[in-house]
């Protein structure tokens, strides 16, 4: 079964982040349409990834992508190109159709993560797909954010308690499953719950490792 994660300890957990206001708004619920971010369909990251022969699916894409951003990689050049080449195709560049989701989604997810609004993506199966499909997408998003962070060199000599925290949660989170003997109209809240802790997770780490963007403004003030 899947495992309980109350919103209290979310909240007690988010009070530690360092984008509290973030966290706190999540779970809330407040978060920003998703239709005001382009992020490419789940279908079509995965058709584009397929014809390429490419064997990653789009949750690992996208949890590579969102865990090599928030472990501090430069936004502003191309180097997540030649660690995702490395790390999915023996360090062979790939098809123009990939790379072009895999682009997409690469700066969707920058503006989500540094916009003002309130937004985390995670490109998982939809509702539309059995809830042990969502589950198995879900993990491999979690497992390959971690990887994302290994692949910018993370360090947790001086890491926070918090960040710290969001890691080990995450760490259990990707070993969860879905018991098909067990009740799954339960497991599909507790399943969103989850989700939901992913995205307070994540954010916990951006806040303290990522880099930030910094708009024309305050680009003239310096």
């Amino acid at each position: 079964m899947m495992k309980r994660y109350s919103i209290e300890r979310d909240r007690e957990f988010s009070e530690n982040a360092q984008s509290g206001s973030i966290a706190s708004s999540l779970i809330n619920s407040e978060i920003v349409s998703m239709s005001e971010i382009k992020m490419p369909k789940f279908l079509a990251v995965e058709s584009a990834l397929q014809d390429s022969k490419l064997a990653v699916t789009p949750s690992e894409l996208h949890g590579l992508l969102t865990g090599m951003i928030s472990g501090g990689l430069s936004l502003d050049d191309q180097t997540w190109k030649p660690l995702i080449y490395d790390y999915t195709n023996d360090g062979m560049g790939w098809p123009d159709s990939a790379i072009q989701v895999g682009t997409q989604a690469f700066q969707s997810t920058i503006e989500e993560l540094t916009s003002e609004k309130i937004a985390l993506s995670l490109l998982i199966p939809d509702e539309k797909e059995t809830l042990m499909n969502r589950a198995d997408g879900l993990s491999e998003w979690v497992n390959h954010f971690i990887s994302g962070l290994g692949l910018v060199g993370l360090k947790m000599d001086n890491a926070s308690d918090s960040l710290k925290e969001a890691l080990l949660d995450l760490e259990e989170i990707a070993r969860l499953g879905i018991d098909e003997d067990d009740d799954l109209e339960e497991q599909e809240a507790l399943f969103e719950q989850v989700m939901e802790h992913v995205r307070i997770c994540v954010l916990t780490i951006h806040a303290e490792l990522g880099q930030k963007v910094h708009n024309d403004a305050s680009k003239t003030v310096h």
